[in-house]
């Protein structure tokens, strides 16, 4: 049967796919949508099994609250232009939705959750990898609970950061300061005691061998790492670094001000092509 534009247009609006792909998927089907869908869905999945040892750098980072949930997930694809693309935004945008209404506990159980259309997640991202011809993967998932939650996304959409708070009804400017802290900063954790043994253990021997090489006398280089490691804390730590905003506090002392026992409890951070 002959296939007309209007029917052209209607499966690319379904699918998003391209108008030769459509045109081809629906004379190949002889006018049947869901047989031209299943065609352009298994072009997706063989383009998916044929690129998928690509490097995936690219892509889009989102992140929002719900309450006391907050998450990030990140999009991945091959290149900035694809990255950019209205649909490819809106799928992530689409998959962080389904993060924040069903509180997925893991990144397996998000792709494995439907979108609208009753259709996992994963499909939805195979049936866009067949559009684009590129490789795409959900790289990330991330996730945070407190009391109060805040997200902020840099613009490029390639940076996301959420943060957690021990109290409820943080100050909205506040929290949003704390989240562009983390995202200007990179923090390691929230506190010394979190940061990893095998970070503290490396920022020591990286400090004794310094001393070594200037040439402290040995019976010095435990003091001298131990002082280092001290500024790595300092640097590297969120409630002990100095406040982007205001270098006279620290950020533990801005929440300070706001209110005596508010501290964060938990942050992440996600990045793609952005130190």
């Amino acid at each position: 049967m002959a296939v007309t534009m209007a029917d052209i247009s209607q499966l690319r609006k379904m699918s998003g796919a391209g108008m030769m792909d459509c045109k081809k998927a629906l004379e190949e089907a002889n006018g049947d949508f869901d047989k031209a869908m299943e065609i352009i869905r298994k072009k997706g999945q063989a383009i998916a099994a044929k690129r998928s040892d690509r490097d995936a750098a690219e892509g889009c980072v989102l992140g929002a609250e719900n309450g006391e949930f907050a998450a990030i997930v990140a999009l991945k694809c091959e290149t900035d232009f694809i990255a950019k693309n209205e649909q490819f935004v809106a799928l992530t945008k689409d998959i962080l939705d389904v993060a924040l209404a069903k509180k997925s506990a893991s990144l397996e159980e998000l792709l494995a959750s439907p979108l609208a259309d009753g259709r996992s997640i994963q499909d939805h991202i195979t049936d866009r990898s067949g559009v684009t011809g590129e490789k795409m993967e959900l790289g990330f998932y991330e996730f945070i609970n407190g009391a109060t939650t805040v997200s902020y996304i840099h613009p490029g959409n390639k940076l996301a950061t959420i943060v957690a708070f021990n109290q409820a009804g943080v100050d909205a400017q506040v929290a949003r300061d704390v989240a562009m802290q983390v995202a200007a900063m990179n923090p390691v954790a929230v506190r010394p005691e979190e940061v990893p043994q095998k970070t503290i253990d490396t920022e020591m021997e990286i400090a004794r061998d310094k001393a070594r090489q200037a040439g402290k006398p040995e019976n010095l280089l435990d003091r001298i790492a131990e002082g280092a490691l001290q500024k790595y804390y300092k640097e590297n730590t969120l409630l002990q670094q100095e406040f982007v905003k205001d270098s006279k506090l620290t950020i533990a002392q801005y929440l300070q001000q706001q209110n005596k026992d508010l501290t964060v409890t938990a942050f992440k951070r996600v990045t793609l092509n952005v130190d």
